[in-house]
């Protein structure tokens, strides 16, 4: 029979717990779950957790879990707002310098962005502003990478994703899956991007406004750009200028991914590129580390 110590600084559950991981073949595995299990009960022991708190924890968790679906990921959301996937990215980002820097995923990339042709349009709405975003893909010492893929998605100028209001928007509006040109060049065709609330209606946004915080992201595009014998990158571009650069409510924004969305007189080019004239232009290279 185990006994523990009536005192939780004395006590051996924690080497206990320790012991049970003995026979876990995954190294990896084992060395995760010492961690967690070592930093549980020093936070347990830390903040004199009380029986109350762990239930409201307890229950905040299940609740985060019944909130996801198919088209919502509330625990990345959660993870997102505490810090830990941008942390994750910064441990696991780029070591080459000049290698574009990665940030979050975010909770809304949860449906396939269909194919398009280089300079379509993801505006399948088209009531923003027109802008076009074009840019490279290119390895590390500056090589273009014909044929890499770049992932693109991003919410309506009013700040919602496709799958949050698929009454007002048609399946895969603000998404595409672009093929670079012999030259590593893409473009593709859409509205501005708006600054957004993230979404409050559950459990972490229950969290946010337990802790004073507001919800705000700064306008942004998300990017995921692969090549054959490189390291993917998921990565944003924001838009210079906007609000929340300062304050993003999930800790994302990097000087190096801020770009200028600069307003382009130019009917030639607007014609060329099938947008009405004038429009906004961004421009962004993404840079990706060899594997």
């Amino acid at each position: 029979m185990i006994s523990h110590a009536t005192d939780a600084t004395d006590s051996t559950v924690t080497d206990e717990a320790l012991r049970s991981l003995s026979g876990t073949a995954d190294p990896r595995l084992r060395d995760l779950l010492t961690a967690l299990i070592r930093h549980l009960h020093a936070f347990a022991r830390e903040t004199r957790l009380t029986r109350e708190e762990w239930e409201r924890a307890i229950g905040f968790l299940t609740a985060t879990g019944q909130a996801c679906t198919d088209t919502r990921q509330e625990f990345i959301l959660l993870s997102d707002v505490l810090g830990l996937s941008m942390l994750v990215e910064e441990i696991n980002g780029h070591q080459v310098p000049g290698a574009t820097e990665s940030t979050v995923l975010g909770p809304f990339h949860m449906t396939a962005s269909p194919a398009r042709e280089l300079g379509a349009t993801i505006d399948l709405v088209g009531d923003g502003e027109p802008c076009v975003v074009s840019g490279r893909v290119l390895s590390q010492d500056g090589t273009p990478l014909p044929g890499a893929t770049v992932d693109v998605w991003q919410a309506d100028r009013h700040g919602f994703y496709d799958v949050q209001r698929p009454d007002v928007q048609p399946p895969g509006n603000g998404r595409g899956l672009f093929t670079a040109d012999p030259e590593g060049r893409f473009r593709f065709r859409t509205c501005v991007p708006s600054p957004y609330p993230i979404p409050t209606d559950g459990p972490v946004g229950e969290l946010l406004a337990a802790t004073g915080r507001h919800p705000y992201r700064p306008a942004h595009i998300h990017f995921i750009a692969s090549a054959a014998g490189h390291a993917p990158v998921t990565t944003h571009i924001f838009v210079a200028g906007g609000d929340y650069l300062d304050s993003d409510a999930v800790f994302a924004v990097k000087d190096s991914l801020v770009r200028d969305f600069a307003e382009t007189d130019d009917p030639v080019l607007a014609q060329e590129w099938g947008v009405a004239n004038p429009f906004r232009h961004a421009h962004v290279d993404l840079v990706l580390e060899r594997s």
